[in-house]
């Protein structure tokens, strides 16, 4: 198989990881394959891009944003940290 036939894998450039547990929770976004900084919010996305020189990010636009762990409205995580099996019961 030459280089031409290989399938191309593409990762686009700003990757928002999972939400992280912390008061308040937090994203980390990643730049390039390099650790860029931590958003509480799709506005600090915007703002930790610019800093890097991107401008007018489309965040939705998968060949610029992967959003891991939910979507640019993920902002929280789905169970409560601190609440035991049996809470949830009620």
């Amino acid at each position: 198989m030459t280089e031409s036939q290989a399938p191309r894998i593409h990762r686009p450039p700003i990757v928002v990881l999972g939400v992280q547990q912390n008061d308040p929770p937090f994203r980390l976004v990643e730049i390039a394959g390099e650790l860029a900084g931590k958003a509480h919010s799709v506005l600090d996305v915007i703002e930790i891009a610019r800093e890097v020189g991107l401008d007018d990010v489309d965040l939705d636009d998968p060949d610029v944003v992967r959003w891991v762990g939910g979507d640019k409205f993920t902002w929280t995580s789905f169970w409560p940290r601190n609440r035991s099996h049996r809470e949830h019961r009620g």
